[in-house]
């Protein structure tokens, strides 16, 4: 009997970093209340990472990137970027997903702000992060080699609910709310040679990098940056971060312009996934019952014994018709925002004219999920912003292999808040186009798939 094993798959895996920085001075205004529109400095770098994986050299790989970018306000704006990243790798959609830390200090990715200032830069800038990308998936599967990624689970405090009751009021504000859980779970995973060598690290955590916001005038990663920095001094090998389904979670002190806060953030979570990897057995191995030993009391005997990983990988692409909530259109919201003379209320109209550009003109919209089997372990990515219930109902629909799931992939639309919160003054219910069961539908339907592909009953 063996009833404790890390998660895992064995096979092809490739690994590559490269700087995405952008230039100092594009456009970066991520909040209505800012005071400057383009960026003065550079806090620290912003990064792309990707990992491969392959059964054998002659499949096509399965390819995850991960990037130090804030969030899509169009899909033409996301392909614009994926589609030639698909084209030049020769990869059907299915089989890769590009997926944003989700950082508010970084760049606008929003070609339509080319009148504004710094935006200029920002088609000339996407079209680098596309090159970029194309360049580390082609060095990451040309020294892809024989390894074996495992995972566990860790738990980190960093992240706390946002949806505060504002006192003397029905309306929630989007802040720490200390009498509220919030889903504290942590996913590791290393990636590792048959000779032990940590080949690269995978950190999915779900938290809202929001902790720099107006008064900041720096491009950053936000805590992401100073996580990498702890786990890869200790690894020294490349950390991909995996924003979780965050929707409803980020850190109490956040809204600031002091970078050491996101420093200090970045370090706590550092710190519990070092944790996390300290506690994993080896790969390849799993704790096996050996049986009793008589002593003072009966005791239970477990001893490292070999496994071999699982092979398997399988993609799927499923799209889920959300119903989407009666909406003003885009003619409507377009003349509002010309009318509106306050830049926060402006900014607030500009994007949800992009939101109501995503979604189109039905009362249906169809949102894609990208479920792929890695061994025994599932990576869900889908484009909205999912409130952290998601991923714990997905857990628990699958638990007993590994559960990564990732917001804002491949595209960006709005929030999915429970029903529960609709009929509310809160902002992800009225920001989001979509209507109340929006999650609950996506949820079952992915949950459906990723049991089938690990044949679960």
């Amino acid at each position: 009997m063996k009833l404790f094993q890390n998660s895992g798959f064995k096979g092809i895996i490739g690994v590559a970093r490269r700087d995405i920085t952008p230039p100092v001075g594009i456009y970066s205004r991520n909040w209505g209340a800012a005071k400057t529109d383009v960026a003065e400095g550079i806090h620290r770098p912003l990064t792309l990472t990707c990992l491969t994986f392959q059964s054998d050299k002659e499949e096509k790989p399965l390819v995850i990137i991960a990037a130090d970018l804030g969030w899509w306000k169009s899909k033409e704006d996301e392909w614009f970027l994926r589609g030639p990243i698909l084209d030049a790798l020769s990869l059907p959609p299915t089989r890769l997903m590009f997926c944003l830390s989700h950082t508010h200090a970084g760049p606008s990715l929003f070609r339509e702000d080319i009148s504004k200032p710094g935006g200029e830069f920002i088609e000339p800038y996407l079209k680098c992060v596309q090159e970029t990308a194309i360049q580390a998936t082609q060095c990451a599967l040309s020294t892809a080699m024989l390894a074996t990624l495992t995972w566990s689970y860790g738990k980190c405090a960093l992240a706390t609910n946002r949806d505060l009751p504002e006192p003397n009021s029905d309306r929630f504000i989007c802040g720490f709310n200390p009498l509220e859980t919030a889903d504290d779970t942590l996913l590791v995973g290393r990636v590792t040679t048959d000779q032990g060598n940590i080949l690269a690290t995978v950190v999915n955590y779900a938290c809202h990098p929001t902790t720099l916001a107006w008064d900041n005038q720096l491009l950053s990663p936000d805590y992401v940056g100073a996580m990498r920095e702890v786990i890869e001094k200790q690894s020294q090998a490349p950390c991909l971060f995996l924003q979780g389904a965050s929707g409803d979670l980020a850190p109490a002190e956040q809204y600031v312009g002091d970078i050491s806060v996101a420093e200090s953030h970045g370090r706590k979570l550092g710190h519990a996934v070092l944790s996390t990897l300290e506690g994993m057995l080896p790969a390849q191995m799993a704790l096996a019952f050996k049986g009793v030993v008589e002593s003072s009391t009966a005791l239970a005997l477990w001893q490292r014994s070999p496994v071999a990983p699982s092979s398997v990988l399988v993609a799927e692409m499923i799209e889920v018709g959300l119903t989407l909530k009666p909406l003003a259109t885009l003619a409507e919201i377009e003349q509002e925002w010309r009318d509106c003379t306050d830049p926060v209320l402006k900014e607030r109209l500009w994007r949800k004219r992009a939101v109501r550009k995503a979604v189109g003109d039905g009362a249906i919209s169809k949102a894609p999920v990208w479920v792929w089997r890695l061994g025994d372990s599932i990576l869900i990515g889908q484009p909205n912003e999912t409130y952290s219930e998601f991923q714990e109902i997905l857990r628990r629909e699958l638990a007993h292999n590994a559960v990564a799931v990732m917001n804002i992939v491949n595209g960006h639309v709005g929030y999915l808040p429970p029903k529960r919160w609709f009929g509310k003054d809160v902002y992800a219910v009225t920001q989001t186009p979509f209507a109340s069961g929006a999650l609950e539908s996506l949820t079952e339907a992915t949950a459906k798939t990723a049991r089938r592909l690990m044949r679960i009953k």
